[in-house]
C-alpha cells in the first residue's frame, strides 16, 4: 500500500506521490485497501457492528445531523463513511482523466444506520471495491492528466490519478480506526 507520512506532514504533495502511478497500480491498491478493511473485519460479529466502543476520534464534518458531528462511529459507520469518501474520489477522477472540469463533489454516503450486520460491512466493502474499480474502466486510453484542480488550499492541484489516490489516503487514514473499533468491539462482547 502507498505511505501518505511525507503527504501528511507537507513534505510532498499528492500529486507528486501519484505522478508515477499507472490505472493498473490504482486497481492494485484499490485491492489491497479494501482487503486490508476485510482483515479488520474478518472476526467481526454482527453484535460489533453498531457495539458502543468509545471512539476519540470520531468528528464526521459531514453528518446529516449537527448533532451527530462528534457521536462515537461504530464499526459500520466508519465503514460507510470512508467507501463513500474513496468512491467519490473515483468518480472525480473519472471525470477528470475525461477531461470534464471540476464542476463540485460528487458524493453519496449510505446511511451508517442502515448497516446492522457485518455482512452488510462486508457487501458495502465489496460494492465499493467494484465501484472503484470500474471508474478506472471509464478513463481513456489517454487520460487528460493535465486537467487538474486545487481541492484543498495551499496543497496543490491534483489531476485524476492524484485525485483517486486521495480516495486511498482518506482510506488509509481510517484504518486504525477500524482495527481498533473491531477489536474492541470484539472485547466488548468478550
Amino acid at each position: 500500500m502507498l505511505d501518505f507520512t511525507q503527504v501528511r506532514s507537507r513534505e510532498q504533495t499528492m500529486q507528486q506521490l501519484a505522478d508515477t502511478l499507472t490505472v493498473d497500480d490504482l486497481r492494485q491498491l484499490t485491492n489491497e485497501m479494501v482487503d486490508t478493511m476485510l482483515g479488520y473485519i474478518a472476526e467481526s460479529t454482527d453484535e460489533d457492528v453498531q457495539a458502543p466502543v468509545p471512539d476519540p476520534e470520531a468528528n464526521d464534518t459531514f453528518a446529516s445531523n449537527p448533532e451527530e458531528v462528534g457521536i462515537s462511529w461504530t464499526l459500520g459507520h466508519v465503514i460507510v463513511h470512508t467507501t463513500a469518501s474513496a468512491e467519490e474520489s473515483a468518480a472525480l477522477a473519472s471525470e477528470l482523466a475525461r477531461g470534464v472540469e471540476f464542476h463540485g463533489r460528487s458524493r453519496s454516503e449510505v446511511p451508517w444506520e442502515a448497516v446492522a450486520t457485518i455482512a452488510e460491512c462486508r457487501a458495502r466493502l465489496e460494492e465499493s471495491r467494484r465501484m472503484r474499480l470500474a471508474s478506472l474502466d471509464t478513463w481513456p486510453d489517454k487520460p487528460y492528466l493535465d486537467n487538474r484542480y486545487e481541492p484543498y488550499a495551499g496543497r496543490g492541484t491534483y489531476n485524476a490519478v492524484a485525485r483517486f489516490v486521495g480516495g486511498l489516503s482518506h482510506d488509509d487514514a481510517h484504518l486504525a480506526q477500524i482495527e481498533r473499533l473491531a477489536r474492541e468491539a470484539r472485547a466488548l462482547r468478550g
